[in-house]
Order: structure tokens, then sequence, then C-alpha cells
């Protein structure tokens, strides 16, 4: 007798998806005479997933833990378990180096005491594999019949619920000896690698990598509770249902109820889930006592991104849930940057850099000179500049790594102590020179010199400079077409390798090793940087490619329920393990009840493989901006859903980097980052994130009103390259385009608007006497608000008068700089208030420039020092002299300086670092010489050198 079940899915259409009917049909045949094998029919192929199941038991607690995989190239900490059988301890424990240390690296993980471990989750425990025997139809179900085992009572049945997308078999386990155990579902269908297309299974195996044995993914670090496997036609998987991942408590290992695997006892590719993990949660049983657990079976004819999205967007609901919480975005971004001043924000000035001491003591570390400097001529704001911006100029030419330690026995996250620069990438030195009109000559040289080396400026990861990123930004420094076709050549070789073959390594063409995110996906923000400056669709649809790859580290579980949830109980924020072992202090926040969105991850990333058990969800989210342009050019909204997920409505300031503990709204508070260093301990503070995250906030906001405008609003832009995953645009530098008005110069000083509702965001711009304003609606309401100038940045007279320069959005007349402002749901409006007076300022000063072609280098054998006079617009010259050669060789180095033939000058400097910065009278000469004095007291004097001649 066959009995039939059959299950109809189509695909759905809609104004905002890129989604077609397809009309599919999936039909799950169950045959009682041949077994119980049931088929999903999908594309023309039939895939025969069987009621098969292992139970793996213990008598004694096989002590789950988390262990360092040890997998080359790539650091990730898998799941292990004790094993009495010393044929079965196959986890090789193996040392971990003295730089692996700091903010989210366990030592319990890293550095316990060794044992006979497996992390083979067949070894786990004594398997007893299972497999129905009867099949029978009972209403819209399957129920199936297994024999009876000594160990355990096993039951289960095929479910499929009105309007669930996936067919599920639920199973109930009843165990008749106490112990521990674990159910785990092994029917799906299994193939060979040469089988694949493409597989993944959270974290770190995506398109060909596989685990070298059955290695499983606990609940919590799966971004979705499967895996999968595409054979070219069709994606496959088995996913854990949605009520075994909730939302409270914040999903963590010791809460895990289950875990995820792809390969099989046959080491083929098959997926499967456990339930519970063995030795976690729930695998203590009493004999007698049920356990029940529910899977969804996944066929999907769809590559294993887009099954990925079905899969969120269907059974996790993911969708477009976030708007401004509190505040908007721009009073985020003004709070952040008031607390980058002060003392709270750790710059060390006389190190040019912020400290690193949640993971450093004593380094200071720094991302980019970009950062600061975007923010002093986008925010018009001379202090930022000076403070900020010019300082770390000076450190990323000169300094060796990111990571600067005068102690040279600090050896956590390999610092470097030497004047060795630059360490600005070349793209950085390219936007340098452009920025001030190409007249520092020193900047091209330099970018010059490393296009062809190799350097090390971020942990141990050597970078090569003679690559297609860097060709590209060869051409942009030089307007040499040579370079952009060597770039294209390059960048086409690279689609073939990289691109269209799915990797199969840790490792890549452009990355050495895999730590971060985007060493794991193909360089789709440098490929959307390619497209923007050719137009050649092949580069966007590669920049797709990876963004969409890239969603697979974003958290798509646990689902935010439309609910309240109590924070901060007992006037308590949660502390973070880490900082809490270092004697960091409580932190005290209000009790209170909030929606559940405003608390979830989902849309955000854990920081990176080696560190994805201790950071959930960092804030650091610098991919937004880019899934958010890339989405809109694709016509792709879930990369436009994602982006807007990992970043709106989270904070009123600088949050900190992560979730790591329980889910809390003390990163939300204005003043949250008002504390001293050890009295944070909600999650760490990596102070030299604070600028970056500025930089992303602009990068959002123009972005957003770019893609709201449809590129209506649209300023030129450079790349902020930075390190790890800090990639943003850098804005301000050229003027660009503001609905019809052309030439308008992007300008967003602090607090210039005053709006009462906080679901406008805005950016700014202006153009003589006219200021032009863009309002981007967060909500799914449409909004009617007044808007108030500050008139400390704009004098208003009589003249003065407005006008919509879009027609969906509406605005009512000017009154002496106040006015109202309708903005539809999720849409923008755009307004032009003419006859103002806005007072040119230090933006003005700094773009300002004109050919200068006086001498700005020179090389000074003494102390192997090098001086280089930066010409910063009609604004300053500022002469930074500074010797490569350290303490080990001299104890004083002084330096004697005349501007102009005036009178002559003296610095001392008695420490390392030895370096000087003096101003210079613009446009005019500065001559100088050393006097260094030895460790054995010896004075040496170099010749006298001039620049600005």
């Amino acid at each position: 007798m066959k009995m039939t079940l059959n299950i109809i899915y189509s695909r759905y259409t809609s104004i905002c998806c890129f989604l077609i009917i397809l009309g599919l049909q999936h039909t799950v045949n169950a045959q009682t005479t041949k077994g119980t094998t049931f088929e999903v029919v999908a594309k023309g192929k039939n895939y025969a997933f069987k009621p098969d199941f292992v139970v793996l038991f213990n008598e004694k607690d096989p002590e789950i833990a988390l262990k360092p995989s040890g997998l080359k190239k790539v650091p990730y900490n898998i799941p292990t378990w004790k094993t009495t059988a010393s044929n079965l301890a196959d986890y090789n424990q193996q040392a971990v180096s003295a730089s692996m240390a700091g903010d989210g690296f366990d030592d319990k993980i890293l550095r316990s005491a060794k044992q006979n471990r497996t992390a083979n989750i067949y070894h786990a425990g004594t398997p007893y594999f299972i497999s129905a025997v009867k099949a029978q139809k009972v209403g819209d179900s399957i129920a199936y019949t297994f024999p009876e085992h000594p160990m355990f009572t096993l039951k289960a049945w095929l479910v499929q619920k009105s309007g669930s997308p996936y067919p599920s078999i639920r199973f109930l386990f009843v165990p008749k000896k106490d112990g521990f155990y674990s159910v785990g579902y092994v029917g799906a269908p299994a193939f060979k690698n040469e089988e694949v297309q493409e597989l993944w299974q959270p974290l770190i195996w995506t398109e060909k990598r596989t685990p070298p044995q059955p290695y499983l993914t606990p609940a919590f670090m799966a971004t979705l509770p499967t895996t999968l496997v595409n054979d070219g036609t069709n994606s496959i998987g088995v996913l854990a249902d949605a009520r075994y991942l909730p939302f409270q408590p914040l999903p963590l290992f010791t809460n895990s109820q289950f875990g995820v695997a792809l390969l099989n006892q046959k080491l083929q590719l098959q997926p499967q889930v456990f339930a519970p993990m063995p030795g976690g949660i729930n695998s203590k049983m009493k004999a007698g006592n049920p356990f029940e657990f529910a899977i969804h079976v996944v066929v999907e004819p769809e590559s294993i991104t887009k099954t990925f999205e079905k899969m969120a967007t269907t059974v996790f609901g993911f969708k477009d849930y976030r708007t401004n919480a509190t505040v908007s975005m721009n009073t985020t971004l003004d709070n952040l940057i008031d607390y980058s001043k002060t003392k709270y924000a750790w710059f060390i000035d006389s190190l040019k850099g912020f400290a690193y001491s949640t993971d450093v003591p004593g380094a200071v570390k720094n991302v980019s000179s970009l950062n600061p400097l975007e923010l002093s001529i986008v925010r018009d704001d001379k202090e930022m500049f000076e403070q900020r911006a010019y300082p770390l100029m000076e450190f990323m030419l000169s300094r060796e790594k990111f990571l600067f330690a005068i102690d040279s026995n600090q050896k956590i996250q390999s610092p470097s102590r030497k004047l060795r620069g630059p360490i600005a990438p070349l793209s950085e030195l390219q936007v340098l020179y452009n920025v001030f009109g190409r007249n520092n000559s020193f900047y091209a040289e330099m970018a010059k010199k490393e296009f062809g080396t190799a350097r090390v400026r971020n942990l141990d990861e050597e970078q090569k400079g003679r690559n297609w990123v860097n060709a590209m930004y060869m051409f942009k420094l030089t307007s040499d077409s040579a370079y952009l076709k060597l770039s294209i050549s390059l960048a086409d070789q690279y689609l073939k390798e990289r691109v269209a073959k799915k990797i199969t390594q840790f490792g890549d063409p452009l990355f050495s090793s895999n730590f971060f995110w985007p060493t794991f996906t193909n360089h789709w923000s440098a490929l959307l940087e390619l497209y923007e400056l050719t137009g050649y669709t092949r580069y966007l649809q590669a920049a797709q490619d990876g963004a969409r790859h890239y969603t697979l580290f974003t958290w798509m579980a646990p689902q935010v329920p439309n609910t309240q949830v109590t924070v901060n109980k007992g006037g308590k924020a949660p502390m973070y393990w880490y900082l809490k072992s270092k004697g960091h202090q409580q932190m005290y926040y209000p009790e209170e009840t909030v929606p559940a969105w405003r608390l979830s991850e989902v849309g955000l990333t854990p920081e990176s493989s080696g560190t994805s058990t201790g950071h959930r969800g960092i804030f650091m989210s610098t991919y937004a901006p880019w899934l958010l342009r890339i989405g809109y050019h694709t016509n792709d909204p879930f990369l436009m859903n994602v982006a807007k997920a990992s970043i709106v409505g989270r904070s009123e300031s600088f949050p900190g980097y992560h979730m790591n503990t329980e889910r809390t709204t003390a990163y939300e508070k204005a003043d949250f980052p008002l504390h001293e260093h050890k009295a944070q301990s909600v999650n760490s503070f990596h102070y030299n994130h604070i600028l970056p995250m500025a930089s992303m906030f602009i990068d959002y906001l123009v972005s957003d009103a770019y893609v709201r405008s449809a590129g209506k609003i649209n300023f030129p832009n450079e790349y902020i390259e930075g390190y790890a995953y800090l990639q943003n645009k850098f804005y301000g530098a050229k003027k660009g385009a503001f609905f019809q008005v052309k030439n308008a110069q992007l300008w967003m000083p602090s607090r210039l608007l005053q709006i009462d509702d906080v679901a406008l965001n805005y950016v700014s711009a202006r153009k003589g006497d006219t200021l032009l304003l863009a309002f981007m609606n967060q909500s799914a309401k449409a909004v009617n608000t007044k808007v108030t100038i500050d008139p400390a940045r704009v004098a208003f007279s009589n003249k003065a008068s407005i006008s919509n320069l879009n027609p969906v959005g509406k605005s009512t007349p000017l009154k002496t700089g106040v006015f109202q402002v309708s903005v539809p749901a999720g849409g923008i409006t755009a307004v032009a208030i003419s006859g103002i007076n806005i007072p040119n300022g230090f933006q003005d000063q700094l773009l300002q420039w004109s050919k200068d072609a006086r001498t700005d280098y020179a090389h000074i054998p003494q102390g192997d020092t090098k001086a280089l006079l930066f010409k910063l617009g009609a604004y300053a010259d500022k002469l930074f002299v500074f010797l490569q050669e350290d303490d080990t060789k001299w104890k004083k180095a002084s330096i004697y300086y005349s501007i102009n033939g005036k009178e002559e000058k003296r610095i001392d400097k008695n420490e390392y670092p030895f370096e000087f910065t003096i101003p210079v009278e613009k446009g005019k000469p500065v001559s100088f010489y050393l006097e260094l004095t030895g460790l054995n007291g010896k004075l040496v004097k170099s010749p006298k050198t001039e620049l600005g001649k």
C-alpha cells in the first residue's frame, strides 16, 4: 500500500522582493512495503529521507567542552567529549601561542588540561543505530514504528503543518536506563564530496570547505540551526525547529539544546541534527522520562545563500524589523563623537593612539587616519583634525604595525615597537594623496614602494602589495591607465580562481589565513569599488555573491518574538566574564521592560572564527553600508534588510563591542561609554573602534540617502581599508549631487538639526547660500514632525525660503529656522533652504588647495631618520621628523629648527619614540638638524636639511 502526502510550495512575489513564482511541488511518499523511506521531489530530482536515527549513550557525563580545533590557517573552537576508549580519543589538543590572548580568547577553552577526548560526534558515546520498520498515515501525518530496544523507546512522526514551509519530523524518546543520551537524525540524503557543488555548516565551513571529521556545531554557534548541501540543482538540509533555540536566555554553549553536523560516520556529506548534545543541557536523563524534539527537512531549488534567506524569512521570521529606538542615528553619531574627545575614549597623546588595554596592556592601536580625517571634513570639525586626524596621519606613516607597544616583552597579539612604517595600506596613501591636492609627494612614493613589496600590518597576516585591489588604487593615485588594465586583468583572473570556483581550503589568494569574516568570502567590498570605477557588471555580480555568502555569518536566529522582555533585573547590568576576571566593577542600570526586537542580535555577526564562542554579536557592523548599496544595485531586498537590521536603533552613543552574556539595554544608553576603563564590565571596549564606528554611521546615512533617492543623492567617495572587517567609504573630499542641485558639499556639523520624531535620520549638504536636507524615515509609518535648525550654524534672514526637491515628501513654510516635514513610511523627503548664510569654516580651509611642488621629504642617515612636510590645504603646514632607530642605540634626540630663516629653536626627546612635530608657517621653508646622544654618551650631529623650498 502506498500512502502519499502532497505538499505544495510556491515562490512568492511582491514589489519589494526579487523572487518569482515557480510553481514548485514537493511530494512526500511513505511505503510500508519497502520500509519507510519518503521522498521530496524538486526540479525533477528525488531526495530520499529515511526515518533513521542514532542514539548515543554514556553512563557517565562525557563532559562536553569546547576546544581549539587545530585546523590549519583558521582558529576555531569545536565541541569535544571525554572518552575512556583510547582508540576513540582522536582529538589532539595543540599548544596555543602566547599571542592568542585577550578579549574573546577563553583560556578554559584554549589552555585547559589535556585529556583523552574526541571531536567526532559518533565517538561521543556508544552508538545505537535504529530505523523505522513501519509507517502508517494518521490524518495529515505519518507515524513511524521502531523496533523495541533494551535501552530506549523511540517514536517519530512526519508532519506537514498548514502554513509551514517544510515538513517536520517530530520524535519522542524515552530512555529505559539512567544515563546521558543524545538522539541524532541521520536519515537525510548523503552525498560524496564530488557530488556536491557547495556546502554549509556554520560557522566556518562554507563554499566547499569540508570538516575533516563529523564535528558538531552547537546551537548557539549556528546562525541558522541547519547544515546544507547543494548538488547543483537543489539545496538539501535538516533544520532544527525554532522552539529549541529560544530568544531567552541569550544563546550560550551552556544552554544549547542541540547541535548540527554535516559529515556522517562514513565521512559523507549528510545534514544531521543531534539533540540534546552529549553531556549538554537535557542530556542527563532518567529512565522513563520522555524527551521530544522536532526538525524540518529542507529541499529548495535554490543556491545555499538563497535557501538560507528562505529559511530565515519563512521559518525564523526575518524581515525589516528595526527602527530608531530611542534617538535618531544622527544623535547617536553626535554623542559618539562627543565621547571620542573625552578622557573616557582613552586616547594617549604621547603615543598617538587609542589604548588597547582590553587586550594588550600598555599598547595602543589605530585603524586608519581616514576615519578622523573624514569626520573632520564632513563635520567641519577642526578639533577632530588636530586631536585625532593629524596624530593618526603621523602614526600611520611611522609605525610598523597597527598595534604599537613600547614594552618589548609584550607578546599578546604580536605588537611592534618599531617605527618602520608606513602601516597605512596603499589605498590609504592614495586617498591622503588625493584629498590634499596631490601636493604631498611622499604619499605617492610610499604607495609605489608598497605596491612592490609585502608587509605584516595586523596580527601576523602578511599582505602582498601587487594585487588587483592595490592596482585599482594605484590607478586612482596616478591616473595611469596601465594600472587600471592590470587591475582588471588580475581581477578577472581572481573571478576565475576565487569566485567561479568554490574554495575548498582555508586561506585565500588575498588572505594567507582566515580569522575575520571578510577573509572567508570573496573580496566583495573591493569588487563593488571596481564595479563603481569600471561599470563592469561582472564585478557587481561577484560582489553580490560575496555579500550573500557574508550573510551566512549574520544571526538569523533565534526568532525575534513580538513580546516585551525585562532586563537589568535588580538594577544590575550583566557582567562579562572576561572583564570580571580582570577585576572590572559591576555596572548598574535601571530594570526596564522593552520590546524584544531592541535586544536582538539578528543581523549582527560574531566577531571572528576564533572568538565566536564569546563574542556573540558585535556592533561594528561595517558591512551594513556595503550590503545596502549592493542590494540596491542588484535588486536584492534581503541584503538591504540585513544591512538595516545590523545598525539601526542599537545605541545612543558608542555601545562597546558586543553582546556576550545576557540581554540588556545598558549599551543603548548615551552615558554607557562615559566610565573609566575598569568601571566598564558589560562588554569590552576597543577604543580604536570609536572613530571607525562614526565613519560607519556616516557611510550608512549617505548610502541610505543614495538608495532611497534612487541615486539622486550621490557623493563621490574613496575607500577606507583599515584592517580586518573595518572597511567603509570615505566622504567629503569631493562635491556631489543632491537631487537637481549639483556640486553640493556634504556638510553635517554636530547637532545641526533638532527633529521631534526620532524615526527620521538625515543627511545635509550646502552650496553657496543654500542648505540641503534629506530625511530618511526608518519606520513603517508616515512621519510628520517639526524640524529646528541650529541658529549657531546657519544665519537666517527674511529672504530665507524652503522648497521641496522630491515630489513624495512635503514641508511647510520656513519660520526662523523651524518647519514641518512629512516623510512617507520607509521613504525620503528632501528640501532646499535658500537665502541663508553659512559661514566658511575649517572644512573650507582643509579642502582649499593650489598646486604646491615644494620639497616635502628627506631621509637622514643619522638615526635612520625620515622627515615629512605635510601640506594640509590652506589650513596649515606641519613638519614631522622621526627616528627609525630606537633606544637600543640612542638615549636622547634633539632637533634644532628654523622657519623661514627666523630664530632657531630646539626640542628634546629623552625617551623613545624619538619623533618631533613642528607647526610651520604656511608656505614657508623650514630647516633643521638633529643632535643624537648614544647610549655611551657620544653625540652625533646630522647635516642641516631644508624642506618647503
